[in-house]
């Protein structure tokens, strides 16, 4: 199993580089990949603003690439909750926290506003302080 690196996902997902693509297609096809939570974060980072990707278009892109066989991801389940939660308008990073939080405590505590208002459709307790 191979770990990737989020410029290997940004050129499978953009192709704006025809070699790396090329490289980035070739791995993913003869390898079985992990790919990190943080990887996530960082790569839906760079879609959004490198590549004004978005959120549907984020979403349904990682998604797909979770889905492959050949991929397993890091707490999958989070990964795939925060996902959701982020195609409902949640922030993917807040939605990634709350998510790694899931069972572990009682609210999650915030200054946030938007995130406390918007985690109302995350089935999450959020506190804003």
């Amino acid at each position: 199993m191979i770990g990737v690196d989020t410029n290997i996902i940004v050129r499978l997902l953009t192709r704006d580089d025809d070699t790396q693509f090329q490289k980035a297609l070739k791995l993913f096809q003869q390898e079985n990949i992990f790919i990190t939570k943080t990887v996530f974060l960082e790569t839906e980072w760079v879609l959004r603003y490198a590549y004004d990707f978005t959120p549907v278009q984020i979403v349904d892109a990682l998604e797909k690439l979770a889905g492959l066989s050949q991929v397993t991801t890091e707490s999958a389940f989070q990964v795939a909750q925060a996902l959701a939660w982020f195609r409902g308008g949640l922030d993917f990073a807040d939605a990634l926290h709350l998510a790694g939080t899931a069972g572990q405590v009682s609210c999650f505590a915030t200054f946030d506003r938007k995130l406390a208002k918007n985690a109302d459709n995350a089935d999450c307790r959020v506190t804003l302080l």
